[in-house]
């Protein structure tokens, strides 16, 4: 039987989880979990991920990821095999770690993003010791819980707090989040004042462990796929479709979109003709064209270079990675990247 397609766009959003094989631990040490946040540092790096979120769990982890050049197969491949050739050689074993592929669900990022991530963060204190775990929730929902004590409700939240295996600290501002890891665009869709974003997730998510009662966003998924409105299941059904007409005999592949797209669009949310700023060094709207023309367009550095003006190769390579590092700090330039992204895909 064929494995089923998955659904992969350029700047789609993801939560992903991989569970261990015969649900057995993927992480017997901390040596371990440190090495899988360095491959993930790396896989972010390597498949220009944007990471939202992660837990890592003693036999399974999740991912809140954005993936601008629709690369997840291929990030998450790297990724496990990755870490299961170290663990393998660490443990002296061999065989399969991972029960089966990865599961991912597409997910709407303005509807669904807070919450998934909200729902990633509470995975250390949702089990049986804080009373969190399956058989209490599904007592709680019959009204058969005993009623919760502060002391219960205050253990919950220090583990929470103390939990060193997550972003939920970075994202409460208790620690520096590291390079590849986004914690600004989520916060920042709960509104409130900027200055007091990390208190204002701290309150979101903390606010869900006294009652334990909250259902997982992932109870709502369509069709095993897709958490979202209509039109993230219209966009899930297109790339479905053509990603089946590929397989067939005689099937052509999409057009590539071109670098003219690119500057097109760019130009359009940035309001300048692209003469006007394509040498203008260190300015958003060329950093964003050039990115576009490595994620969007799959143009290597020397394409990019000559078609940009005949530039340098190395400054497109600083410009997009300046532009990877700038955008996941600034959510007005996330903004003018989702919109350029919509306009060069509406082209298509």
């Amino acid at each position: 039987m064929a494995r089923p397609l998955r659904v992969e766009f350029a700047g789609a959003w993801y939560h992903v989880t991989a569970r261990g094989n015969e649900r057995r631990a993927i992480f017997r040490s901390d040596r371990d979990r440190e090495r899988f946040l360095q491959l993930l540092g790396e896989c972010w790096a390597r498949f220009h991920l944007r990471l939202h979120g992660y837990v890592l769990m003693p036999n399974h982890y999740h991912l809140l990821l954005e993936t601008p050049e629709g690369n997840l197969s291929r990030a998450m491949q790297w990724l496990n095999v990755s870490y299961t050739v170290w663990f393998n050689r660490r443990h002296a074993r061999s065989g399969h770690l991972f029960q089966g592929r990865f599961k991912a669900i597409l997910a709407d990022a303005e509807e669904r993003g807070a919450e998934l991530s909200r729902y990633v963060h509470l995975n250390p204190v949702r089990v049986q010791r804080f009373g969190l775990g399956k058989g209490a929730q599904a007592e709680r929902r019959v009204g058969l819980a005993a009623p919760e004590t502060r002391e219960v409700i205050s253990a919950r939240r220090a583990e929470l707090r103390l939990f060193r295996w997550s972003s939920y600290r970075a994202y409460i501002g208790l620690e520096k989040p590291p390079p590849w890891l986004c914690v600004g665009e989520l916060r920042g869709m709960l509104g409130g004042p900027r200055g007091k974003a990390a208190q204002s997730y701290r309150r979101y998510v903390e606010e869900a462990i006294s009652d334990g009662v909250r259902e997982s966003p992932l109870e709502e998924v369509q069709g095993q796929l897709v958490l979202g409105g209509a039109a993230l299941v219209a966009r899930a059904r297109q790339v479905l479709g053509q990603a089946r007409r590929r397989e067939q005999p005689g099937g052509k592949a999409l057009r590539r979109r071109n670098f003219e797209q690119a500057i097109a669009a760019v130009s359009e949310v940035k309001g300048e003709p692209w003469e006007s700023f394509r040498d203008r060094y260190g300015d958003w709207g060329r950093d964003l064209a050039l990115w576009l023309g490595r994620t969007q367009c799959g143009l290597k550095l020397r394409e990019l270079a000559e078609l940009a003006g005949g530039i340098d190769y190395a400054t497109v390579s600083v410009a997009t990675r300046r532009w990877r590092e700038r955008a996941a700090r600034d959510k007005k330039l996330m903004k003018m990247e989702r919109a350029a992204t919509e306009l060069l895909n509406a082209e298509m």
